[in-house]
């Protein structure tokens, strides 16, 4: 090579833009205004359950914000290997939350708080022979489970628009019309702007929706500015944990269910976001960032705090694929946790915006999976056969709350959550038709890359 040659420059994928400080700021707090309904939604739960008083609610719901921060940043740099180098958010997860729960109130907070923890070492534990298995999620099992983690997201949040069955305001049209109008805003700064306002329209829609609200009275802020300035998340604030393997046992489990939404999560973002190469090779490092994170929560009495399956669909609905973005989305959401004020505030945010918001953003993670699916050649018997039995087991308790009521306690926390079982069935159902085909059948599965450290 003469003096004159030079090696040709790698093109930059997507996800390791660097953006002016300008852009990440914008875009980076639009992440946070469409997550922030799960940590706050989360901790309210927690709280009414347990009865927590008003400074112990901010408190956590502070430690929250902390923490999604800081795994937010994580993730976003990966560093040592601890986090996927992709543009994810983390959040509490809706399962997570109403197992924890669970334990709390069959048992106290101390020891929910030591389940969290040991699940947390428990990911370290399971790792090795989760990366084993990693090649039973083939696109026609992620998609099938990114369908089902829309419907179920959309089932959950669906609820901060009208409210509980039987209350006094359960489906308000004031309310439902409220998630309607930002539904409808949203898609229409979608169609009419273009460059970086087409890229926040969900933003955009979400503040429109709350002038909506505020016009209508329906946002309260009296008591924003009461309270302290600064908010220092309390270490242990419940005290010390209680570590008892029965009473945790459902929370351990469910990680492995965890480990399998990282996987689908990291694929389909690694693909959105122009990683190259397996992205199955990324799957460990993503699952690795849960763990830490999740410990760290557990130290501040929170429940796990995993990746974010509402950033997968902000990411693609945006086009924004920069991991710097969610990293700025992580310093703002550590600030918001310092800053007593602002966390009131956002939890001043009403709910039904919030659910129209969160409806349009889960709903594109199902368009993710359709996307997938169409890939897979559906006509085949084993194909069909795989995504017709991961929906069916999915779909039913999802659709139909209580239907394995009768069964034993145990066999509930399983057989109850739509996505484990879906996921569960679908990779099952695919892997027997796969092992039972014919010589030569199967794709070859692709060269995985090599892991950084």
């Amino acid at each position: 090579m003469t003096h004159s040659e030079t090696p040709p420059v790698a093109a930059q994928e997507p996800a390791d833009e660097k953006l002016p400080l300008k852009s990440l700021l914008l875009f980076g707090l639009q992440h946070v205004l469409v997550m922030a309904a799960s940590p706050i939604t989360a901790v309210f739960l927690v709280a009414q359950t347990l009865g927590f008083d008003t400074a112990l609610t901010v408190s956590i719901i502070s430690a929250t914000f902390l923490i999604c921060g800081l795994g937010s940043i994580l993730q976003s740099f990966g560093p040592g290997g601890f986090g996927a180098r992709l543009p994810f958010i983390m959040v509490p997860g809706g399962a997570p939350i109403a197992i924890f729960l669970a334990i709390a109130v069959q048992t106290d907070i101390q020891t929910a708080v030591g389940a969290v923890l040991m699940t947390s070492v428990f990911y370290f534990l399971a790792l090795p022979v989760f990366r084993r298995l990693l090649r039973f999620f083939p696109p026609i099992v992620v998609g099938t489970m990114l369908l089902l983690v829309a419907v179920n997201l959309v089932k959950i949040y669906g609820g901060t628009i009208t409210g509980r069955s039987g209350e006094a305001n359960f489906a308000d049209p004031v309310n439902v019309g409220l998630a309607l109008a930002t539904i409808g805003l949203t898609v229409l700064f979608s169609r009419i702007f273009t460059g970086t306002l087409q890229r926040i329209s969900v933003m955009l829609g979400l503040i429109a929706g709350t002038l909506l609200a505020a016009a209508l009275g329906r946002i309260e802020l009296a008591g924003v500015m009461q309270g302290p300035l600064i908010g220092v998340p309390q270490l242990f604030p419940f005290g010390m944990p209680k570590f008892d393997l029965i009473a945790s046992l459902p929370l351990i489990v469910f990680s492995v269910i965890s480990m399998a939404e990282a996987t689908g999560q990291t694929i389909a973002t690694a693909e959105i976001a122009g990683r190259k190469g397996d992205a199955h090779a990324i799957v460990p490092r993503t699952i690795r960032g849960d763990a830490v994170a999740s410990l760290a929560g557990g130290l501040f009495g929170t429940s796990l705090i995993i990746t974010s399956g509402e950033n997968v669909g902000i990411v693609r609905a945006t086009g924004v694929k920069s991991r710097y973005v969610t990293a700025m989305a992580g310093v703002i959401l550590v600030v918001i946790a310092l800053i007593a004020p602002v966390s009131r505030l956002a939890s001043a945010l009403p709910g039904p915006v919030v659910g129209g918001t969160a409806v349009i953003v889960f709903s594109i993670i199902g368009v993710i999976g359709i996307d997938l699916l169409g890939r897979v050649d559906l006509r085949g018997h084993g194909a069909m056969f795989t995504l017709a039995s991961g929906l069916a087991m999915g779909l039913m308790p999802i659709l139909v709350p209580g239907i394995y009521s009768q069964f034993p306690q145990w066999s509930q926390m399983i057989l109850g959550n739509g996505l484990a079982m879906g996921t569960i069935t679908a990779a099952v159902v695919n892997a027997l038709f796969q092992l039972s085909a014919p010589r030569g059948a199967p794709e070859p599965a692709p060269e995985p890359i090599k892991e950084n450290a």
